[in-house]
C-alpha cells in the first residue's frame, strides 16, 4: 500500500496495490500489520458501516464531540468527493478542508482521524460507500455542521441541487459548533 498525506498532515490518503488481469482484481482493502507499518497508527476498528447513495446525495458534515470516530473510508461502487474538515482547536489546520475524489475504479482510501467532521457528495448515479469506524456510533453524541457553511467555503463539485436530510439541512454553522480543543 502506498500512504500520502494531504494538505491536513495527519488526513491521508491510502493506494492499495491492486492486482489484476482479465479475470479482474484482488486486493487486501485492509490489514492491520500493514496499516500500522505504513502510516505508525496503532489504530482498532469496531464498527463497520455500508451505505448506498443516489447522484447529489451530500452527507455531512458529521463529528461525535464524544467517544469521537477516526474512520478509514472507501467507495465499493461509483464515485465520491469525499471532505474531511479539521475541528481541533489547537491545531495549526484548525476549520481547513481536505477533500479527495473516490471511486470503485480508482480504489483510493481515505482516513479521516479523530476531531474531524466528515462529508461526501455522491458524483456517480449511485454510489456505494464503506466506513470502518474506531468506536461505536453514539447518537446523543453526534453533530453535524452545514455542508455550506460559508467560514468553511468548501468547494463541492456539485451539480444540481444537493439531495440532503433533514438534520444536514438544519446542521448548525460552523462558528456556533461544539468542537475539540
Amino acid at each position: 500500500m502506498k500512504v500520502r498525506s494531504t494538505a491536513i498532515p495527519n488526513v491521508l490518503i491510502i493506494e492499495p496495490k491492486v492486482f489484476g488481469d482479465e479475470r479482474g482484481f484482488f486486493f487486501e482493502s485492509f490489514n492491520q500489520r500493514r496499516w500500522q507499518e505504513a502510516t505508525g497508527l496503532h489504530t482498532t476498528f469496531v464498527q463497520h458501516n455500508h451505505s448506498a447513495s443516489g447522484k447529489n446525495v451530500l452527507r455531512g458534515l458529521h463529528y461525535q464531540i464524544q467517544q469521537p470516530q477516526g474512520k478509514l473510508v472507501r467507495v465499493l461502487a461509483g464515485e465520491v468527493f469525499d471532505v474531511a474538515v479539521d475541528l481541533r482547536q489547537s491545531s495549526p489546520t484548525f476549520g481547513q478542508w481536505v477533500g479527495e475524489y473516490l471511486s470503485a475504479a480508482n480504489k483510493k482510501q481515505f482516513w479521516i482521524p479523530e476531531g474531524f467532521a466528515h462529508g461526501f457528495l455522491v458524483l456517480s448515479e449511485q454510489a456505494e460507500f464503506l466506513y470502518l469506524a474506531t468506536d461505536y456510533y453514539a447518537p446523543k453524541h453526534e453533530r453535524a455542521i452545514l455542508w455550506n457553511d460559508p467560514d468553511l467555503n468548501i468547494t463541492w463539485p456539485l451539480q444540481g441541487k444537493a439531495c440532503l436530510s433533514e438534520k444536514d439541512r438544519t446542521a448548525c454553522s460552523f462558528q456556533d459548533a461544539d468542537l475539540f480543543e
